[in-house]
This record gives C-alpha cells, sequence and structure tokens, in this order.
C-alpha cells in the first residue's frame, strides 16, 4: 500500500523533521554545553546533529538536501540555542533532559528517512537504512565534534532502536493503516526500546582483541 495523499504525507514530513531538528539540536547544544563550548560552538554543534543524517540521507537519495528548502531550520537551531541558555540552571537538574530529546529526534528522524524514502519510490528495505542513517549520523557528527566515541558504536541501544522502529513502521504500512496511527506508533515503539534499554542497561555483545587475553 502508498500512501495516496500527498498534502498529509508532506505535512507529516515537514512536522516531523521541525520537530527532529528542535529536538536534536537541544540535544547537541546541551552535550556542547558539557564540553564548555561557547555560544557559536553549541550553535554549529546544535546545527550539525539537527542536519546531519538528513543531509547524508539526502545526498544518498540524490534530491537537495531538507534544510536548504526552508531557513525555518536554521532558525529552528538559533531557537534551541536561546531557549538552553535560557533554561539552563533548570535543564542541569534534569540530569536524562539531553537523552529524553536524543531520543526523540531518533524517533523523529527515523520516521522522517523513512517517509521520504518511500515517497521516492525505494524499496523499504532502503526506506529502513534511510530512516537509520538519518536517525543516528546526526548523534554521530556530535560525538566525533565532541571527541567522544559515537554512542552508537557502543554502549547504549540506539540504531537498533531506529532498525527496529522501522521494522515497525514496515510492519503496520504492509497492513494498511493510517499513515498518523503507523507514524504514532513506530514513534512510540522507538522512545520505548530506548527508555528499556537504558533502564535495564541492556546493550549488545562486545567485542574483545585476542591480545586482552594474554
Amino acid at each position: 500500500m502508498i500512501y495516496t495523499d500527498p498534502h498529509l504525507v508532506r505535512t507529516l514530513q515537514v512536522i516531523l523533521e521541525f520537530l527532529g531538528t528542535f529536538a536534536f539540536a537541544i540535544s547537541g547544544i546541551r552535550h556542547a554545553a558539557q564540553k564548555r563550548f561557547d555560544w557559536f560552538g553549541g550553535y554549529v554543534c546544535g546545527f550539525a546533529v539537527a542536519i546531519g543524517g538528513g543531509t547524508i540521507r539526502d545526498t544518498m537519495l540524490g534530491v537537495r538536501p531538507f534544510w536548504m528548502a526552508n531557513i525555518m531550520y536554521v532558525l529552528c537551531t538559533g531557537l534551541a540555542l536561546f531557549l538552553v541558555i535560557l533554561s539552563r540552571r533548570w535543564i542541569q537538574r534534569l540530569s536524562n533532559a539531553w537523552f529524553v530529546f536524543d531520543t526523540l529526534g531518533l524517533a523523529l528522524f527515523t520516521i522522517a528517512g523513512i517517509q521520504k524514502t518511500i515517497a521516492l519510490g525505494h524499496p523499504f528495505w532502503v526506506a529502513v537504512i534511510m530512516g537509520c542513517i538519518t536517525g543516528v549520523a546526526g548523534g554521530v557528527i556530535r560525538d566525533v565534534l565532541l571527541n567522544n566515541i559515537p554512542v552508537i558504536f557502543h554502549k547504549e541501544i540506539y540504531a537498533v532502536a531506529s532498525v527496529g522502529g522501522g521494522l515497525i513502521y514496515w510492519a503496520l504500512f504492509s497492513l494498511g493503516l493510517p499513515l498518523p496511527v503507523t507514524v504514532i506508533v513506530t514513534f512510540l515503539a522507538i522512545c520505548l526500546i530506548r527508555f528499556i534499554a537504558v533502564g535495564y542497561h541492556i546493550s549488545l555483545p562486545t567485542l574483545h582483541d585476542e591480545d586482552e587475553k594474554k
């Protein structure tokens, strides 16, 4: 089944991308604050996180990066920086605030990546991969800028949550459920996977160098 209402699909796509941009920007700026970046550095980090995954996705799909079509994505990151500066003391009391915004951004951008890929006529397995790239690549860029090991390579269930959400979207899509229902259920599923994994310290097995055993 292909969703046939282009206006609904486009509207949901824009909403997901704006909300995802805002959530990821706050996450990136919060991480930058922990590294004592200045305001400009915080903005750059937040913007890189917010648009990184979508830019890689759109480049691979051969279309103009989404944020180049509307200056509001740039301004959205500025708003996120402004809010973090104003509410820094309140946010500092919420030790998991960055995690919540990061999870929201992951879920929103995963869905946005899947929908855009499907709309361009690619098969669903490509859509799941592009959804994952959209959701996690910004976090990789953030961690590189902050000189940290990317979260997706260790410690937490992150990319797996994105892929799992993509497969759930695929299943709901195949069942012919309404688009809003598919989006909401997938969003909640990705968030739930992340919250459970972190709350119960669930992670994938790690690789070990044979030299470590000697």
